[in-house]
């Protein structure tokens, strides 16, 4: 693919919602009726004092506007575009109740947008503390953590293994969402208080758990999730088969590829990352995408707006669906996939109805792409370095202090959400990681 064919395939990445005009933003600005008891705020997961940061808009003090939003958000650049506004703060205006809400989310875009170009030292760090705490992962969670504790003085080093830092915001969100510059900003405002970021260092690999358990006062696993797993299913091997965070990511890290020009796709999930996947294959060029899933609309997890969006680009979905085995020709290339039909049983343990198998329901779908969507793995060897208690990978902590079986070892973040211990989204992550931290801080300086 010559220079200028990659060149406009990148416009299709383009942000998918643009940037409010300087006139519409002071127009919605004073749209805000600054509630003093604030539904916005209450319905935010991180607590955004969101009438204070929109009243700095409309006086035209951004700076002002965006510390009030990175005070209780270090991700806060990153979650005016993928939070469900719409779920959140935009569903609690008052002003949802006689016409439209006021548009939060792009008003915070705004503030953090005039931040992110112009540079300002939002924050200083707290006066040494003479302690030093590990972060394992620099994901949402890990950044915020180590905001925090910087900020409280202590002495921050965090161990990722990929090559950027910002972990699902860098990698694993598609860039017409959220572009990887907002990710890699907010990681470095939090590199500006002096935490160290060691990127392409790998915990079990390049350094041991035991290593970092010796050697600093506390811990914080901010792992994440792992890789998408296989489905077990024949096929699976063959050429034209993907991940979908594998697909995300080499689109996120500038890998533009004309391969999936005029192809034919199928994508196994009805999750976020499902709709990622989908939507991103349709701007590349794929002449046909179908996302099939194994239960209904009606169980699918993907957010009503992102699912929305997915319709509006073309992708059809094929409900009660599942796959048994992907076909491929002679020479090893997906040419199709063979799926059954299912129907819906009794509530299963995550409350949602069984999906069964029909018998002798076997049919072909033709495709020349698969790619799997159906949730993310764990990180069960690296927990088991540490000897935390967990449940299949799911970190077991203490609701109000974050630690672990191990007193000196906490956690936050993907790691622990699971078994009904919180939705697993960005803005989550973040004030758990905030509050994991305060819990980090009140343990070291009760020491003697």
């Amino acid at each position: 693919m010559n220079a200028s064919a990659a060149t406009d395939l990148w416009k299709v990445f383009d942000e998918i919602h643009p940037d409010l005009k300087p006139k519409q933003v002071m127009e919605e600005a004073n749209r805000c009726l600054f509630c003093f008891d604030a539904p916005c705020t209450k319905a935010c997961p991180t607590g955004i004092d969101v009438p204070s940061f929109i009243r700095k808009i409309a006086t035209g003090n951004l700076k002002g506007s965006a510390r009030v939003i990175m005070e209780a958000n270090p991700m806060g650049a990153t979650c005016a575009r993928v939070c469900p506004t719409e779920e959140l703060c935009e569903g609690a205006c008052v002003l949802g109740e006689a016409s439209l809400p006021v548009m939060i989310g792009d008003l915070q875009k705004h503030a953090t947008n005039w931040a992110m170009k112009n540079h300002p030292q939002l924050f200083e760090a707290g006066k040494p503390s003479g302690r030093e705490i590990a972060i394992v992962g620099a994901g949402p969670a890990g950044l915020s953590a180590a905001r925090q504790l910087a900020r409280f003085g202590h002495q921050v080093t965090i161990y990722e293994k990929r090559e950027k830092p910002g972990g699902l915001d860098t990698y694993g969100i598609v860039p017409f969402r959220l572009p990887q510059k907002v990710a890699l900003w907010e990681a470095d405002q939090v590199e500006q208080l002096g935490v160290m970021i060691k990127t392409g260092i790998a915990v079990g690999r390049d350094i041991s758990a035991d290593f970092i358990q010796t050697h600093f006062d506390a811990v914080m696993l901010a792992v994440g999730m792992a890789d998408v797993p296989d489905l077990g299913i024949p096929g699976e091997e063959l050429d034209g088969v993907f991940s979908a965070l594998e697909l995300i990511e080499k689109v996120k890290d500038g890998q533009v590829t004309d391969r999936f020009m005029g192809r034919t796709a199928i994508v196994v999930g009805a999750g976020n990352t499902a709709i990622d996947a989908a939507t991103t294959l349709k701007r590349l060029g794929a002449t046909r995408v179908q996302m099939i899933y194994r239960r209904t609309e009606s169980e699918m997890t993907a957010y009503p707006a992102e699912y929305r969006f997915a319709k509006e680009d073309g992708i059809t979905c094929s409900w009660l669906t599942q796959p048994k085995k992907v076909i491929g020709d002679t020479a090893g290339r997906v040419t199709g996939v063979e799926c059954a039909r299912m129907r819906l049983g009794k509530p299963d343990g995550s409350g949602r109805r069984r999906p069964i198998e029909i018998e002798n329901s076997n049919f072909l779908l033709e495709a020349d792409i698969f790619v799997k969507a159906i949730g993310q793995g764990r990180h069960t060897s690296l927990i088991d370095a540490f000897r935390l208690k967990h449940d299949h990978g799911i970190v077991s902590v203490d609701a109000r202090t974050f630690q672990t079986s191990d007193p000196n070892v906490f956690a936050a973040g993907d790691v622990t959400f699971g078994n009904g211990s919180g939705e697993a989204t960005v803005v989550a992550a973040a004030q758990q990681g905030k509050l994991a931290a305060l819990a980090i801080h009140r343990q070291l300086m009760s020491r003697v």
